[in-house]
């Protein structure tokens, strides 16, 4: 199953959030993405105070207590950096220069911050184990895909078709419009034209050509929902973050 949709659904609560209801009945992970209601930035380079960023932060992980006792982010780049957390993770962990995260370990909440790049959801439903990947058009250029599954496949021992994946909450293509440069980068085509661009669809053709089975994508778009959603494109760069997160809970 590549190129199905699947939608995340908003979650009651104090905090704004959307959770793949689905993953949870079906895997027992918790995957979702939070949203704009209330302001709710989570922006690790915010311009606010950084107590109401923070106190944003631990109403989060409130939210997600007991279930899960570590929490990791990291300060992105746009590149294909990951890093692979153990059982031993408690508190909050914030990196440099970390686009990806890796676990094998129930407790454990993986976190990429977002405003249009597609949040990439892997899972290994046999062993649990789980990767969080953020990507925009550097990343997926710079082959944060195939990073990702080939390190999960590797922590689990596993093959591509093993592996579950989900594109979540992006801009759409319809209004993602970049130059040819963009283009080539990402395509590969011979005669790039300047034009839209869906990010979530040439993932999935990726996965696809990895061997992924069953690969599906959110029908969210960061611009065309921005009531629910930061988008930083429609907001001409003054917007907000979200975070999307993945993690087994303890049982």
């Amino acid at each position: 199953m590549i190129d199905a949709r699947l939608d995340e659904a908003p979650r009651a609560g104090p905090v704004p959030r959307l959770e793949l209801e689905s993953w949870r009945a079906a895997y027992g992970l918790v995957a979702g993405v939070t949203g704009r209601g209330a302001g709710f930035n989570l922006g690790l380079f915010s311009d606010e105070p950084r107590a109401q960023v923070t106190a944003r932060w631990e109403a989060l992980f409130g939210e997600m207590r007991p279930g899960f006792r570590g929490f990791a982010v990291g300060r992105q780049v746009h590149a294909r950096r990951l890093a692979t957390h153990g059982p031993t993770l408690a508190g909050w962990q914030v990196l440099d220069g970390v686009d990806g995260h890796l676990t094998a370990h129930p407790g454990v909440l993986l976190f990429v911050t977002v405003a249009d790049c597609v949040p990439i959801y892997l899972a290994h439903p046999d062993s649990g184990a789980v990767a969080l990947l953020h990507a925009g058009w550097r990343g997926i250029a710079a082959g944060m895909l195939e990073t990702g599954v080939s390190a999960l496949c590797d922590l689990t021992k596993s093959v591509e078709s093993a592996i579950v994946m989900h594109c979540g909450v992006a801009i759409c293509g319809t209004c993602y419009e970049v130059g040819s440069e963009v283009h080539a980068a990402v395509r590969h085509v011979a005669e790039p034209a300047r034009g839209p661009l869906d990010l979530r669809a040439e993932l999935l053709a990726r996965a696809g050509r990895l061997g992924i089975r069953q690969a599906t994508a959110s029908g969210w778009c960061t611009a065309h929902h921005r009531d629910r959603f930061f988008s930083h494109r429609a907001s001409g760069g003054v917007d907000g973050r979200m975070v999307a997160y993945l993690g087994r809970p303890l049982s």
